[in-house]
């Protein structure tokens, strides 16, 4: 049973992430049903405070050995730093062996993964630092598509507010929906959200390097509400269909359908946060034939429906 819960904190403290892990284990709440849960901070050097920044600390009170038996240990974000302290590493080794789990929240999987924890194991962090861990830990199966991943006694978030989407499923598979929805309703947020990191990621027009090239993306995105097709597109290039396509491959790294479908998607993104036109208005601005092609390639490409993502990005 999930009963004893630790947080692990060293070097400077990234207090969102810390606050995240006691919010939801940390708080009594068996007023309002929910089972109550033994929690700890430790770190390295008990009583030796942790700057949280601006002046402020925290000192946490137990020794690394206190977590070796407990159900759950957090490794909060804070460090990509490859130098963790041997213990830390040995902790949280240990704490699998005796079968407990381990959470990392935003960059607190590169704790895991120098210990070792994720190897062959799929796994995500903040998608700004998913390339680093990638190519640090090529034994890792990193995705940042995802807002957390569980992977045998592994669990780990992406950024920030991950970390309460994770420890609630840690809750909810433990305990029941009825645990998890009664501390998100305290806590005022959602049980469950859909979709991942692709839908917080800004997705840049890609650079290409031939100016023949170059002046064809120009075109396409300027006429995005068009019917454009690779014929065309060829033409204006004065080379075959077979030919163009195969060259914009090279030069561009996707096929022309994809790029043109990126851009649409793109430019709808932007659409849905700046105006308040209706979804269909917004498909055919940006050139899909009907509202439900907007929605399944918005939905394959962000991770979330055009409806979700207006409601979480537009401007008030």
């Amino acid at each position: 049973m999930l009963k004893k819960v630790a947080v692990v904190l060293h070097r400077q403290v990234a207090l969102f992430e810390f606050g995240v892990v006691n919010e939801v284990f940390g708080l009594d709440r068996t007023d309002d049903g929910v089972p109550a849960f033994e929690f700890l901070i430790a770190s390295p050097d008990p009583g030796v405070p942790l700057s949280i920044g601006h002046g402020a600390a925290v000192v946490p009170p137990h020794a690394l050995d206190d977590c070796l038996d407990a159900d759950l240990v957090a490794v909060p974000g804070g460090s990509t730093d490859p130098d963790f302290a041997p213990e830390i590493l040995q902790t949280l080794r240990g704490v699998v062996d005796n079968g407990g789990r381990v959470l990392t929240v935003c960059t607190g999987a590169f704790a895991a993964a120098e210990a070792g924890l994720l190897d062959g194991r799929r796994c995500t962090t903040h998608w700004r630092h998913g390339a680093e861990l990638a190519r640090r830990y090529p034994k890792a199966i990193v995705d940042t598509d995802v807002l957390f991943v569980d992977d045998g006694p592994v669990t780990t978030s992406a950024g920030t507010a991950a970390g309460i989407d994770a420890s609630l499923h840690l809750v909810r598979a433990e305990y029941g929906p009825d645990v998890a929805n009664r501390i998100a309703r305290r806590m005022v947020v959602p049980p469950h959200r859909d979709g991942g990191q692709r839908q917080f990621v800004e997705a840049p027009v890609p650079a290409c390097e031939s100016d023949g090239f170059a002046q064809v993306l120009d075109w396409m995105v300027e006429h995005l509400d068009t019917d454009i097709t690779v014929d065309e597109l060829a033409n204006r290039m004065h080379m075959s269909t077979r030919t163009f396509a195969r060259r914009f491959v090279d030069e561009v790294g996707v096929s022309p359908h994809r790029w043109l479908t990126e851009q649409r998607v793109l430019h709808a993104r932007r659409l849905l946060e700046s105006t308040t036109l209706p979804v269909d208005d917004v498909a055919a601005r940006v050139g899909f034939a009907s509202a439900t092609l907007l929605r399944h390639h918005f939905n394959a490409t962000v991770g979330v429906t055009p409806t979700v993502y207006r409601r979480r990005f537009a401007a008030r």
